[in-house]
């Protein structure tokens, strides 16, 4: 337990480091570090381990005095509609894994959260899959788009999809798209592991806009730090989260994304002086960086 308490007091100082940034840490939220019970030690020490690395690969990119290296973004004050910074905000890129928004849009209104899915080896089929989902398994709905959007798991995402008919959910998502005027956007798969679901900067800060508005539980579940499953022998596991801006209090939630082809990608909304502010990055070296370095800009403009 010796090394239980000291790594737990590594991230803490880690975290006070990351409070005299732009974006305080401080205090870092309890629910990092509170454990479910029958979580075993070497579940909490991985978990902890996992958590001193964000810090640290979030504190790196805080510090970075490079420009910002996305093709495409925009920053968009949700509360007034107008564009504060953009950059090739309507030119088109693969959107890896913030397809899961539209993902976690659709299966929110179109399929009942506590319906019980059991998932089969077709469901399990994608790349990306985590050892507490197995055949055979009946898992709900809700926590399926939870590990969906912390974790990113893709047979999570299959699985939702799938539960309501693949080809239908696709056609509720495109659906959506077209409802909310993205008209440069089209999903052909729900994980976001296909290149060909394509945005733009502009469309997804729309559905940015519309899940700020309308299903604010999905920022929830993407700032959600303890989110355990057991697995097929009954070992809690953690879903780690992806979205690392997850520590900051003025982070309301988001999602990203990557593939070596879209390279990253970012759709979130932060608070910035009580106004929610939309940001999105589309093939990006290092989406945090390019997040700070926005949010930095974003401070002198509102």
């Amino acid at each position: 337990m010796g090394k239980y308490r000291k790594n737990k007091r590594s991230s803490l100082a880690l975290a006070l480091l990351l409070a005299a940034g732009f974006l305080a840490l401080a205090p870092l939220s309890a629910q990092a570090f509170d454990w479910p019970a029958g979580a075993a030690a070497a579940q909490k020490i991985q978990a902890l381990k996992q958590e001193i690395y964000n810090l640290k690969t979030l504190l790196a990119a805080s510090k970075s005095k490079t420009a910002i290296g996305a093709q495409s973004y925009i920053a968009v004050d949700l509360s007034t509609g107008k564009t504060l910074l953009q950059k090739n905000p309507e030119v088109v890129h693969s959107l890896a894994s913030t397809a899961k928004l539209m993902t976690a849009v659709v299966a929110r209104e179109n399929l009942d959260q506590e319906k019980i899915i059991t998932l089969t080896p077709k469901m399990l089929a994608p790349e990306g899959a985590s050892p507490v989902l197995y055949a055979g398994l009946g898992v709900s709905a809700r926590n399926l788009l939870k590990a969906s959007l912390t974790q990113s798991v893709n047979d999570a995402a299959e699985a939702l999809a799938q539960s309501a008919g693949k080809q239908n959910f696709l056609a509720l998502m495109n659906a959506k798209a077209k409802e909310l005027g993205m008209k440069s956007t089209v999903f052909v798969g729900v994980t976001g592991l296909d290149q060909a679901s394509r945005s733009n900067a502009a469309d997804m800060a729309k559905l940015v806009a519309y899940i700020d508005k309308n299903r604010p539980e999905i920022w929830e579940m993407t700032r959600d730090n303890n989110f355990w499953l057991p697995n097929a022998q009954g070992e809690l596991l953690k879903f780690m989260n992806m979205n690392s801006f997850y520590y900051l209090p003025q982070f309301i939630g988001g999602k990203t994304g990557y593939l070596p082809e879209a390279r990253d990608s970012f759709a979130a909304v932060f608070e910035i002086n009580k106004k929610h502010m939309a940001i999105v990055l589309l093939h990006s070296p290092n989406y945090r960086s390019d997040t700070f370095k926005i949010l930095n800009q974003l401070k002198t403009k509102i």
